[in-house]
């Protein structure tokens, strides 16, 4: 019964695979095998198994069943062949060709069996031409290198040999298997810096990608060894070997998601446990006086990277919360660092703004209010557990802290300011003879005062302490930050005219002297900084951003720092919301005048509008920044590979563009100067606010510029996505008109951007736009639409039953806009043109049809009228019945008329056409030809 059964689920198996069934097939071949004991029967399902493997990608269990009807019988021509078909897309190209060497055997004269051997003996030519080249080459590059005696020009070829090597498969997999591990270990112990990046960029390759490399290299190398690298004292390297343990992440954590073909995937243990590891010696380096500032920096930039989750939608932030249980106190700890102090760690001029950025992120990743009162209980235990009446430095060490989380998360730095004698702690500082002390709590009050109950509160009990030791203070860094810290407070007002905090003219006078330090070369860079972010404050004034747009000197220093290669750039957001508030692109509050007159009513503060802060003077300065080269600066800044390139900075230079874009004269010159390439990464990373500022910028460029100049190569591709975001009906009308605009432009260049256009579901939102009741959104989405249609699948949805897009194109045939009309009609002469079906489609969408079209065939302007004779043409071509239709109402007359007509220059292709729609009437035998 059972055999009987096991050839019944055979017979079944094989109707599955015939009707390509290949998953049911192979369920009932192994139903079988489970009945039958006999051999011949075993060795036909396992043969018949192994084809359905092959037929579904599975090749290791198509391998695996050949192998098992070959056990049965030696000779089985099938099972050898279907092994060797699975052994080939395995890569195990030698296995494969002793198979079909047996096949070729048992059949000389099969001509399939020929053509493998053949195909089969080229790859493995090739293959082992490539594997000894690669070997020699990798062999040869370890004997130079570890030869004492190798001269340093052959050295560092070699070395550079080695990392173009690694960054390739079958290098890096050539390296791995020649004990290339233990060799560029040897290269770190040589302390020779040239051959140790070397070693560290060569280790990077063979990591990327390739989990079970990485997990090797890692155990081998020792992660602790990898941290000592990192924190050496040089530039260079601690940011190599910072890529090296980025790489490795990646690896484990399967943020790198290449295919690797050919090869099947090694199996990899649990890769929690290795990144905890990583994780654990990262936070350590915070804490240790061993650890360099770059390699501070570093660390601090591989946790800002690979902590926080980079979706929030994604519920998981375990990760934040092991940072926050067994690292905050070692954040906390560097922002708190005095570089005046002796217990100091080695620091850079960016690492307590990293700590703060690192602060900040971990806090807006925690996703519930008990996650963040713990978060808070521990700053504050941190804090209070410094102050200490016996230990000044502890108290300035607080307050230090203090200041770095105010810089971060403002919300909890506030929360900090209100615990009991901190904000009067800072004032005390102020008065202290100590330097070091003056200069902490005058950046502690500066971080202190944004908002403006607490500048007020600062202005009545801090400001006559900052004009004492602006006035009698020696020393540069204390006189220039107490010079912002007055800044930022006569600034508290805004943009508010009547909200001054200082009497009339001090804000100008205190622009004039941060202009003054900033001009000077002859002060150290990060003084001349502090003057930057002295300005960014009082922009805000309009006296002041007027005066410094004039100043060229001081315009050229400021977009010089920020152009810098430096290390550090906390200059970023100060320049960039210099040039925010310089350009006017804050947001402004709409001022309704009813409420006006309620406010003045009740006696309550109306804000002012400066005079300069009209649209006029703003206009001025965008020229005059433009003229002075602002957009290759801002391009620059855009570039900025570093933590401190924040979201709310990428926000703000979004802004800037986008109010740097307003006049259509001046994009040319900011295509020219890079501005489109920049904008970019700012329209698909960052803010909300900032991604739509970005992409409304790119589409003012891509709506007027030609795309190929503006965004050359593939970048072109990556503006769609953007401008497709603005066709919303959140975003405002401008946004959604010039984004059809630009996608107008760029649907005309080819049928791949039309494609890529479809593919970012863009055709629904355009077909909503053509119903708009507004004039020129309609008129652009139907532009729009006359440019997608020529791509095929936007025609398919035009040829799909059931919709009405087809009437809804020969309804906007019919508007009174000429502009829709002339697009409508544009795009109804390439549907029918394309597709005989949408001739007779149309005939039938709505009983208008005809009168529409005949209007369009009489229009008095010549592209439209042109486009309805095409539309004549097409449906006169489609069908004799249909033309017959045609011929039969007034629309001959009308062709007769106009083809009467002499082809002037304008008219020729008008007359042309007519003419041609009355031959095909001609050839119908409709109409006779007269002499």
């Amino acid at each position: 019964m059972a055999e009987a059964e096991a050839v019944q689920l055979k017979e079944e198996g094989n109707r599955h695979f015939q009707r390509q069934d290949y998953k049911a097939a192979a369920k009932s071949y192994s139903q079988a095998l489970k009945l039958t004991k006999d051999k011949a029967l075993l060795a036909t399902l396992y043969r018949n198994r192994a084809a359905c493997g092959l037929k579904t990608e599975s090749y290791v269990q198509a391998a695996s069943d050949a192998s098992r009807a070959i056990d049965i019988n030696s000779s089985d021509i099938k099972a050898l062949y279907r092994r060797c078909q699975a052994l080939e897309h395995l890569g195990k190209l030698a296995q494969a060709f002793k198979d079909v060497q047996c096949c070729a055997t048992l059949e000389p004269r099969n001509q399939n069996f020929q053509e493998t051997l053949r195909r089969l003996n080229t790859s493995i030519q090739e293959k082992l031409r490539v594997q000894f080249s690669t070997d020699s080459r990798v062999q040869k590059m370890f004997e130079i290198l570890l030869d004492g005696n190798s001269k340093a020009d052959k050295l560092e070829k070699a070395a550079n040999n080695l990392i173009v090597l690694s960054r390739e498969e079958a290098g890096a997999e050539r390296i791995f298997q020649n004990n290339g591990v233990a060799l560029l270990r040897q290269l770190l112990d040589t302390k020779r810096p040239e051959l140790m990046l070397a070693a560290v960029r060569t280790l990077s390759g063979m990591c990327s990608g390739h989990r079970a490399r990485a997990t090797a290299i890692l155990h081998a190398v020792r992660i602790d060894r990898i941290c000592s690298l990192m924190a050496v004292e040089n530039e260079e390297l601690p940011l190599t070997v910072c890529n090296l343990l980025q790489a490795i992440i990646d690896a484990l954590s399967g943020e790198d998601k290449r295919e690797h073909r050919g090869k099947e995937e090694a199996l990899v243990l649990d890769t929690k446990k290795d990144l905890k590891q990583i994780t654990n010696h990262l936070l350590d380096m915070l804490v240790s006086k061993k650890v360099s500032g770059q390699g501070r920096d570093q660390a601090l930039n591989l946790l800002n990277k690979n902590v926080p989750r980079k979706d929030l939608a994604i519920h998981d932030n375990s990760r934040t919360i092991y940072v926050v249980d067994n690292g905050l106190r070692k954040i906390l700890k560097v922002v708190g660092q005095v570089p005046d102090l002796p217990s100091c760690l080695p620091l850079t001029d960016n690492t307590r703004m990293l700590a703060s950025i690192l602060i900040n992120k971990l806090y807006d990743d925690l996703r519930c209010d008990p996650e963040r009162d713990h978060f808070r209980k521990i700053c504050e235990e941190y804090i209070t557990g410094k102050f200490d009446p016996q230990d000044m430095d502890k108290n300035v060490i607080a307050i230090q802290t203090v200041s770095g989380i105010l810089q971060g998360p403002f919300d909890l730095g506030n929360q900090l300011l209100g615990l009991k004698g901190v904000m009067e702690m800072m004032v005390a500082l102020c008065g202290s003879e100590r330097e070091a002390d003056q200069l902490v709590a005058v950046e502690a009050l500066i971080h202190a005062s944004t908002k403006l109950s607490r500048a007020t509160f600062i202005i009545t009990n801090g400001v006559s302490l900052l004009k004492e030791i602006y006035k009698t203070t020696k020393n540069e860094k204390i006189k220039i930050r107490t010079l912002v810290g007055l800044c930022k407070l006569g600034s508290a007002g805004g943009t508010d005219y009547g909200l001054r905090q200082f009497a009339e003219g001090s804000t100008e006078k205190l622009a004039k002297q941060c202009r003054k330090w900033l001009c000077n070369t002859s002060t150290d860079t990060r003084t001349r900084r502090w003057a930057a972010e002295g300005l960014a404050y009082l922009t805000l004034d309009a006296d002041v951003k007027d005066d410094f747009v004039q100043d060229i000197p001081a315009l050229q220093a400021m977009l010089e720092l920020a152009k810098a290669s430096t290390p550090d750039k906390t200059i970023l957001y100060s320049v960039a919301t210099t040039l925010v508030n310089c350009t006017n692109s804050y947001d402004v509050n709409e001022v309704i005048p009813e409420l006006v007159q309620l406010a003045k009513f009740s006696k309550q503060h109306v804000p002012e509008e400066h005079p300069k802060d009209k649209k006029d003077f703003v206009d001025m300065r965008v020229k005059r920044l433009l003229k002075a080269g602002v957009i290759s600066v801002l391009a620059c800044m855009v570039k900025a590979d570093n933590a401190i390139l924040t979201d709310q900075t990428k926000e703000l230079l979004a802004r800037v563009f986008l109010a740097l874009c307003d006049n259509p004269k001046d994009r040319g010159t900011i295509v020219a100067q890079g501005g489109g390439k920049a904008l970019i990464p700012l329209a698909l990373e960052g803010t909300d606010v900032g991604k739509v500022k970005a992409a409304h910028a790119l589409a003012k460029i891509a709506a007027v510029s030609n795309p190929d100049i503006a965004f050359p190569g593939e970048r072109v591709y990556e503006v769609v996505r953007p401008l497709v975001s603005l066709l919303n009906t959140q975003r405002d009308g401008l946004q959604n008109y010039e984004a059809l605009l630009g996608l107008t432009n760029l649907s005309e260049r080819s049928d791949k951007l039309r494609q890529k256009i479809f593919k970012e579901k863009a055709l629904p939102d355009i077909e909503n736009y053509m119903f708009e009741n507004h004039d020129q959104l309609r008129q652009a989405a139907t532009e729009c639409m006359c440019n997608m249609v020529v791509n095929k699948e936007v025609q398919e949805r035009f040829l799909a039953d059931g919709n009405d897009r087809l009437k809804l194109v020969v309804l906007l045939c019919g508007e009174d806009d000429d502009k829709v009309q002339n697009a409508a009609a544009g795009a109804l002469a390439m549907l029918t043109a394309a597709h005989k079906k949408l001739c007779f489609k149309m005939t039938q969408v709505t009983t208008q049809w005809l009168e529409i079209l005949q209007r369009l065939c009489l229009h008095d302007r010549l592209s439209v009228q042109h486009r309805g004779l095409v539309i004549a043409y097409n449906l006169l071509a489609a069908d004799a019945e249909l033309a017959k239709k045609l011929v039969e109402s007034e629309l001959l007359e009308i062709l007769t008329v106009v083809g009467k007509q002499e082809p002037d220059e304008k008219r020729a292709a008008v007359v042309q056409t007519a003419r041609e729609c009355l031959i095909k009437c001609m050839d119908y035998g409709f109409i006779k030809p007269v002499s």
